[in-house]
């Protein structure tokens, strides 16, 4: 039994069709006809029931059908790797992130990733949106996981992952705890707890205040510990951001939906690298993390 013959099959039955089969392989309908009649003849048993126009298949070519596609697929993912590995002599991948990032999706991506491609080192680094964005032009970022802030670029990889959904976190003590929802509106005189730099203070500043439509009055976090703890100190409320439309609450503290009349907040998020990056494992990547969400 031969791997072309497993092919033939798969796209016989997926096509539904031996001459539409037969022009995907670029064999004729009477050679992709003979292949199969040669892989049941060598398993002695049949795998086609062949009507006049038509094909019905028997139980165990239902059960051989799905075990090849994921044979199929396994190789498929085996010869992508191979030639990663035989075309870059570049084993490592830099990933930024930002800082007020906090889910668990970019770590499960990491984690699937190595499992993949123990070879390759992962180094990751937090930021903001503008560090992160120059990092990747200038060359010390392989890949950034962030929002989109400004208009598409040609020199970039834009490539989808999430939307994520707004929240703000407050401790479980606060006058709005009990809230099924909150609009900006009704938190307008709270500061808002914004995780970044002292450089790029302004630019976060005017991003919350101008794209999103929050009250200018914001207090800053270095990072998210530092965050959560003036969140604790009811010091303000901190906007966060998960691909869910609800999450749970913690034992102290509650995540409250974030609307902005009747439509929770969101923004959607991308992977971003330039495109004349050489290094052939980042749309693999992207591709693992798109799958956490």
């Amino acid at each position: 039994m031969l791997l072309k013959q497993l092919k033939y099959f798969v796209t016989v039955v997926d096509c539904n069709n031996f001459t539409e089969a037969a022009e995907q392989c670029y064999i004729s309908q009477s050679a992709i006809s003979q292949q199969i009649q040669s892989l049941e003849s060598e398993l002695g048993y049949k795998l086609l029931i062949r009507e006049k126009r038509s094909f019905s298949l028997t139980p165990a070519g239902r059960f051989l059908y799905f075990q090849s596609k994921e044979i199929l697929d396994d190789i498929e993912k085996m010869k992508e790797k191979a030639k990663y590995i035989a075309n870059t002599d570049n084993y490592s991948l830099k990933i930024g992130y930002l800082k007020s990032y906090n889910g668990e999706e970019l770590q499960n991506a990491i984690i699937e990733f190595n499992k993949q491609f123990p070879e390759v080192n992962i180094e990751i680094i937090s930021g903001t949106h503008e560090e992160l964005s120059n990092k990747v032009f200038n060359g010390k970022l392989d890949m950034k996981f962030t929002d989109q802030r400004k208009a598409f670029s040609d020199e970039f990889v834009n490539f989808p992952i999430c939307t994520q959904y707004f929240y703000v976190k407050v401790p479980i003590h606060s006058s709005f705890a009990k809230n099924d929802k909150i609009t900006l509106s009704e938190i307008k005189n709270m500061p808002y707890i914004l995780i970044s730099s002292k450089e790029q203070k302004d630019i976060e500043s005017k991003y919350y205040h101008d794209i999103l439509g929050f009250n200018n009055n914001f207090i800053f976090a270095e990072n998210m510990e530092e965050a959560n703890l003036l969140v604790a100190s009811n010091k303000g409320v901190l906007p966060i951001e998960s691909n869910k439309k609800k999450i749970r609450n913690e034992n102290l503290m509650v995540y409250i939906p974030l609307y902005r009349k009747e439509k929770q907040i969101s923004r959607k998020y991308y992977a971003f690298w330039k495109k004349d990056n050489d290094n052939k494992i980042i749309e693999t990547f992207a591709n693992i993390l798109k799958e956490q969400f």
